[in-house]
């Protein structure tokens, strides 16, 4: 958790910088991404949105490769199936039907219900609560729940979609929405990492089972604004801030650690020194990338190279080396 704020707190002040075009911030997130992400089995498939750093981090997603994207240095940013995590999805809503189709093909391939716990898989679907408002959200849910796919359809409700509150999106606990159709719902503090790895863990372990989706709330808040193009100060209370920081997952996890005698001074010191490492790889790396080679886009349009594909990268190598000053 400690890695993923720091990387989250360089990647701010580079965007600040000028270094990346935006950066979506999950300072105050840490404890639902990474508690979800230990909650599930290496083999299951996450459909992040745009915001899981967190999530991202835990599945072994290298933090330059996510910042690639935001400064648009890469087309993709890291090979989904290297860390059953796919790419980061910018429209709202729309990585969830996609998630609960890849659910039912795991379905169509028998890796549900079979009793394998290394081979039965699960499918994460991570949305927010403003996206909650969305017609293909709800699709996807009716579509998983008549179909018994197995999916976990994670919410982290951080309080604000951009400047909407969530009691704008919805008049009842967006968890209770699960029971309209056909899963259960459960509600988790969002803020205790444990609690969320507990959920998560038997949410995934019913959907391998074969026993369906289940939708988990899990209640945070964005500490920062939406994103770095966007003033939180002018839609939200200084003083509702300072509650939810005094709720912040890291001091909250630190308590907890050091009233168990679970870590100690030279433990966090560790961490502190390990997170400075972090911030200056990050740093320095976002500087020394360079921009994508044209032809690069050709390079995953599918599993293996395809005819045509192959002609219209050759095409276009053609092209850029005989009107280079074009090309530029």
């Amino acid at each position: 958790m400690a890695m993923v704020r720091r990387f989250d707190v360089e990647a701010t002040a580079l965007q600040r910088q000028g270094e990346l075009a935006l950066w979506a911030s999950c300072t105050g997130q840490e404890a639902a991404q990474v508690g979800a992400g230990h909650g599930l089995a290496p083999q299951d498939h996450v459909f992040p949105t745009y915001r899981e750093h967190g999530l991202a981090w835990v599945r072994g997603v290298d933090p330059l490769q996510v910042l690639q994207l935001y400064r648009g240095a890469s087309h993709g940013g890291w090979d989904p199936s290297d860390h059953a995590f796919h790419l980061y999805t910018l429209v709202i809503g729309a990585q969830l039907p996609h998630a609960t189709g890849y659910a039912m093909g795991v379905q169509r391939d028998g890796l549900v219900g079979t009793g394998d716990r290394g081979r039965d898989t699960a499918v994460m679907a991570c949305f927010g609560d403003g996206a909650s408002s969305q017609g293909e959200v709800n699709e996807a849910l009716s579509w998983a729940g008549v179909f018994s796919a197995p999916v976990v359809f994670f919410c982290q409700n951080n309080g604000w979609a951009i400047s909407a509150p969530a009691s704008r999106q919805s008049a009842a606990p967006l968890h209770a929405r699960a029971a309209g159709f056909g899963m259960p719902g459960v509600q988790v503090d969002g803020n205790d990492v444990l609690a969320v790895e507990a959920v998560v863990r038997a949410a995934a372990d019913r959907a391998r089972s074969g026993a369906g989706p289940t939708l988990v709330e899990a209640v945070t808040y964005r500490m920062n604004a939406h994103t770095t193009s966007d003033d939180a100060g002018r839609y939200r209370t200084r003083e509702e801030e300072e509650s939810w920081r005094a709720k912040d997952p890291l001091a909250r996890v630190e308590a907890h650690l050091r009233a168990t005698d679970g870590a100690d001074d030279a433990f966090f010191d560790a961490v502190r020194e390990e997170s400075d490492e972090l911030g200056a790889r990050v740093r320095r790396g976002v500087r020394e990338m360079s921009d994508p080679a044209p032809t690069s886009m050709f390079d995953h349009a599918y599993a293996a190279e395809h005819p045509l594909v192959a002609s219209e990268r050759a095409w276009l190598e053609t092209w850029l080396a005989t009107e280079p000053e074009e090309a530029r």
